[in-house]
């Protein structure tokens, strides 16, 4: 054991110190204390950081006495890159000092009265409508983390599978395992010299102001200190942006993205990288449709079309986001606000793209639409409408993470039942090809059946 234990430190770059019964796993700002039995097994494992007593670590104690060294060493390596704190002894002191206050400051932002209050938050309720998400503190061997959006659909969808549940065959789309996301609170340096805190920005008790928001300390009350340095809402998974979004997380928090780190591509493009179940195809270019056959209950096939001439365009390229900077607590709600939206945009263009791109021997598609890029948050759908030799579109807006619009076009309705009913339908199935299903299900005229042919028929006679 403690030869494991002293390859593990010396590739990790720590410091390796043994007494009879115990080993240190030390770095700057962290150590690790594994006490040993005298046959070599482990005894028990504490977690401490600078200026706090050991803590026992559950987690990295039944790691080692199961003898999973490699999980041991990815944990290990994830804790080191927390406390990596750049800079001098004194700056990284200072760093880890205003990285606790924020964590504080976060901590009981999460635990003011909902903004909504006519109900009980339910688990989605608190990953997608608190103020900051679901917020799980720092511990002995994790990282301060926000569970910020999980797509209700697939929330809702593998509830309903777990009860063996009937639904409406729109609400079977998206029926994987949800994805949450998550940001890692950490920090980040920077050419830039920053104002932090040293001390928690709220007053005692905090206070929330009219519109229900928390009220800060002014600059005057607080204890700040500049330091090059940032806080990072670390991204798991990168989230794919478009450039007016990444601009928009700018100017909440004043803070600039180094151009160096984006990539910036067509959106289509990120998406499709993104999503594991998606493969770009082979020598696909920018100017390339990208064109995939989406299979629904029932037998029902959409082809949906990514023009690549519309996604193209400089407006319409993006890049995929793992951390975004800022310098102070009433930056994360904004923040995560802006980025809730935007993952609701990326799971609905999402739905149109599969793994079985259109092409030869591909099935004959039900219905034919083209999605077209309309601004950072809204999306149109151009098909051909299915009781008439026209085209329709359906306008797709998404005003922010609890609210999307549907307003259809072209399609020879008045109602505006209509709009609301699609709305409702892309918000329950979160699925383009979904709502498109209910939609031409409403447009297409219903064939009437040989016993209502008949009655028709003895009413024409005379």
């Amino acid at each position: 054991m403690k030869s494991h234990l002293e390859t593990i430190t010396n590739h990790q770059g720590m410091g390796f110190h043994i007494t009879d019964t115990t080993c240190y796993l030390t770095a700057d700002l962290f150590y690790l204390e594994v006490v040993l039995l005298p046959s070599g097994e482990v005894e028990d494992v504490k977690v401490a950081s600078h200026g706090r007593s050991p803590v026992r670590s559950e987690t990295l104690l039944q790691m080692l006495r199961s003898h999973q060294f490699t999980e041991f060493s990815m944990k290990l390596a994830g804790l080191y890159a927390h406390y990596d704190i750049p800079g001098e002894n004194e700056i990284k002191l200072k760093l880890f000092v205003s990285l606790q206050c924020l964590g504080g400051d976060l901590q009981k932002i999460s635990n003011l009265p909902p903004v909504k209050k006519d109900r009980e938050l339910s688990q989605v309720d608190i990953f997608n409508n608190s103020r900051i998400g679901r917020l799980i503190a720092e511990n002995e061997d994790s990282p301060l983390t926000l569970q910020f959006y999980v797509s209700p659909a697939d929330e809702m969808n593998a509830s309903n599978s777990r009860k063996q549940m009937l639904i409406r065959p729109w609400e079977s789309m998206n029926m994987a395992d949800p994805t949450i996301q998550t940001a890692r609170v950490t920090l980040a340096t920077s050419d830039v010299n920053h104002c932090l805190q040293m001390a928690s920005l709220l007053p005692r008790p905090p206070q929330l102001d009219p519109q229900g928001h928390p009220v800060f300390l002014l600059p005057s009350e607080s204890l700040c200190e500049t330091l090059p340095a940032c806080f990072l809402l670390k991204l798991q998974p990168a989230i794919p942006m478009m450039k007016s979004s990444v601009e928009k997380l700018v100017q909440i928090t004043d803070v600039t993205i180094p151009d160096a780190d984006l990539q910036w591509a067509p959106f289509p493009k990120l998406l499709m990288t993104s999503l594991q179940s998606v493969s770009i195809q082979e020598g696909m270019t920018d100017e390339q449709d990208a064109v995939f056959q989406v299979s629904l209950p029932g037998g029902v096939v959409h082809s949906c079309v990514l023009p690549g001439s519309a996604w193209k365009l400089p407006s319409q390229r993006g890049v995929a986001v793992d951390g975004v900077p800022f310098t102070h607590p009433a930056h994360v709600q904004a923040l995560v606000e802006l980025l809730r939206r935007q993952c609701v945009v990326n799971v609905l263009l999402g739905s149109c793209l599969t793994s079985r791109p259109d092409g030869a021997g591909s099935a004959v598609s039900d219905l034919h639409y083209e999605v077209l890029p309309e601004s950072d948050s809204s999306f149109s759908v151009t098909f051909r409408r299915p009781d008439a030799d026209s085209l329709a579109v359906l306008l797709v807006n998404v005003s922010d993470s609890h609210q999307i619009s549907c307003t259809l076009f072209g399609a020879g309705l008045r109602d505006p039942s209509v709009d609301e009913y699609l709305s409702t339908v892309m918000m329950r199935c979160m699925s383009v090809p979904g709502t498109m299903m209910a939609l031409n299900d409403k447009l297409d005229p219903i064939p009437a059946s040989p016993h209502q042919e008949a009655n028709a028929e003895s009413e024409r006679e005379p």
